[in-house]
Formats: C-alpha cells, sequence, structure tokens
C-alpha cells in the first residue's frame, strides 16, 4: 500500500488486483491484508479483478453436471463474499475449505 501511494494518483479510483496463481484462500487473504491496513490511507480502493481465484471452486464443484450446478453457485457465492468483505479489510478467513486451499498455479500457463 505504501508504494501504491507513492506513485498511483489520487485521481486513480481503483486498483484491481489479479489472483495470480494464488490459491483462492491465498488471494482473499492477501487482498483482506492490503484493506486492514488502517495506518496508510488510500485515496483508491482495493479491489479483486480474480478469474480462477473466484470461480475455481465452482467450477470444479460444477463439473459440467447439471446436478452439481446448485452446489456450484453456493461454492460460487461464498468466494464472491469473502472476496468482498476482504475489499472491506473484514475477512476473517476459511471460506470455502479445502477446495479454496487448492493451488491454481499452472506451470508454463500463457494468455
Amino acid at each position: 500500500v505504501q508504494a501504491l501511494r507513492r506513485v498511483v494518483p489520487p485521481a486513480v479510483p481503483t486498483v484491481c488486483f489479479l489472483s495470480g496463481g494464488q490459491t483462492e484462500e491465498e488471494a482473499t487473504l492477501n487482498l483482506n491484508a492490503m484493506n486492514s491496513i488502517t495506518s496508510l490511507s488510500h485515496p483508491w480502493a482495493l479491489t479483486f479483478s480474480y478469474g480462477r481465484a473466484l470461480q475455481a471452486s465452482a467450477l470444479k464443484t460444477w463439473g459440467g453436471k447439471d446436478e452439481n450446478l446448485a452446489a456450484a453457485s453456493k461454492a460460487f457465492l461464498e468466494r464472491a463474499a469473502a472476496n468482498q468483505r476482504a475489499a472491506q479489510g473484514k475477512y476473517l478467513g476459511g471460506a470455502g475449505g479445502a477446495e479454496a486451499q487448492a493451488s491454481n498455479f499452472q506451470k508454463g500457463y500463457t494468455y
């Protein structure tokens, strides 16, 4: 946050972070840590733009099967709510259980 304060102009409304191969839980905890810093003010919102770290558990739970839609929706909403709390610095950890701890790193992944 201190480094961002040095270089990001106050006119920038939001700084979004990518998950970059972190587990869902790591990405959420890191976002929460930045938003929990009360000793450094910042004029912009610190939020997320996660792909895999938002939907990996939901996609794995779904598995392409209609009968898993309700469980997959629940997993997605739980992770979305966790990230919403983290964007406010209010996430306590533990959302998503073991699935949220699974690595999202993909060796050799290219965009």
